[in-house]
């Protein structure tokens, strides 16, 4: 409560002259008096304002100071303003009793002893503004309180975070040191055999078709390792909101059939046939390079899970949007894990079954959604899974040119 605030104070009686002489007796600079004439008057001054102290007068006509009182009481705003009673009737004990019932905290009795009332009024002004200090200490610390409660929250949920960026970057670094590991050592197992045979001077194991072998086997390796590189790259992209696209005007069913083209043998070696259904040109405003990472990812998801078994492709474009599907009768999904395999490092299967970093669909779902699209998955245990990608022919033309 600041300082300069005035206190208030409640007269009431209905002698004028005797408000105006108790008026004198408690008059001081911190503090204002009310004077009210009668009960109904002394109500519409204690409905509109705080009181710390209301001294009324017990023999009023109309509503008696006891009267009053006992409306007080049963008033929220009113209940805890400390009541003095001004009584001329003398000290007998009935009096006191019915004062205090009425909720009474003192008595004045008339003639008025000035250093008394002067003193009582003092005694209540003080702890009016003492209750108010408190009150507002006690507002200060439940305000406190509830502030270290929320950065105590938020500092449980940054470190659990933490915790879980912890757990993902060491999950990371596993896989991703495994699936590194994986295609050099076949490449240095492959050096290391052509340096033996070249020790040995043996030029049998590097006719045409020999070297033809050795550089297609090296060729998988590397790609290999490209696309693990780039998804590594393209995660921290994503976490650090890079990953931008640029669109352009083209046509999807182009970049489809290029796709399925450059990996037929990689298809035909895992026993994939594959069934392509593209109606026409499917013209749209996409980033190329972003669309081609899907169709490829899908793809050899398709060969991955689906080996030794057809994959079907169809591609169709109608309201304003491209669908892009992608089916593959392959080993199937459950229900219950179709919504996390979109997530970081999840596989339908273990990563000692199916290689890869587990964030292959993951970047897929960045991807699309940063094209304003969608992607799901529809699939059954042990009857294959479809993709299914939705792309707005327009794309984001509109927050591009913003």
């Amino acid at each position: 409560m600041p300082h300069r605030e005035k206190t208030r104070i409640l007269l009431v009686d209905d002698v004028p002259e005797n408000l105006l002489a108790l008026e004198a007796l408690i008059r001081r600079d911190d503090v204002v008096v009310h004077k009210a004439a009668s009960g109904d008057a002394a109500l519409e001054l204690l409905l509109a304002h705080d009181f710390a102290l209301a001294i009324l007068d017990v023999q009023m006509p109309g509503m008696d100071g006891f009267e009053l009182a006992e409306f007080m009481r049963g008033t929220e705003k009113t209940k805890h303003i400390p009541i003095v009673f001004v009584t001329a009737g003398g000290r007998e004990l009935n009096y006191a009793f019915k004062g205090y019932e009425s909720g009474a905290v003192d008595f004045l009795h008339k003639p008025l002893d000035a250093h008394t009332v002067k003193s009582k009024v003092n005694v209540f002004v003080d702890l009016y503004r003492q209750s108010k200090v408190l009150k507002h200490q006690l507002e200060t610390l439940e305000r406190n309180r509830q502030e270290q409660e929320a950065l105590l929250q938020e500092l449980t949920e940054t470190q659990e975070e933490l915790r879980k960026a912890i757990t993902i970057r060491d999950e990371f670094m596993s896989i991703a040191s495994h699936e590194l590991k994986t295609p050099l050592t076949s490449l240095k197992l492959q050096i290391q055999l052509r340096q033996r045979y070249l020790k040995k001077g043996d030029a049998s194991a590097f006719t045409i078709d020999k070297i033809a072998k050795m550089v297609e086997s090296d060729d998988r390796q590397i790609q290999r390792l490209i696309r693990l590189i780039d998804d590594m790259l393209d995660i921290s992209r994503i976490r650090s909101g890079r990953l931008t696209v640029h669109p352009a005007t083209f046509d999807l069913s182009e970049l489809v059939h290029d796709v399925v083209d450059r990996f037929s043998e990689q298809l035909a070696a895992a026993g994939c046939t594959v069934t392509l259904t593209v109606p026409g040109p499917v013209v749209g405003y996409w980033d190329h390079f972003r669309v081609e990472q899907v169709v490829i990812n899908l793809l050899t998801n398709a060969m991955r899970y689906g080996a030794g078994k057809p994959v079907t492709i169809v591609l169709e474009a109608g309201d304003g949007r491209a669908r892009l599907s992608v089916r593959d009768e392959g080993i199937g999904i459950a229900e219950e894990h179709q919504a996390r395999i979109f997530q970081q490092f999840e596989r339908v299967v273990s990563a000692s079954q199916i290689g890869g970093l587990g964030l292959g669909l993951y970047i897929v779902d960045q991807i699309v959604r940063a094209h304003g699209g969608s992607i799901r998955v529809e699939s059954a245990l042990g009857k294959g899974s479809t993709f299914i990608v939705e792309l707005p022919v327009e794309g984001n033309r509109a927050s591009d040119a913003s």
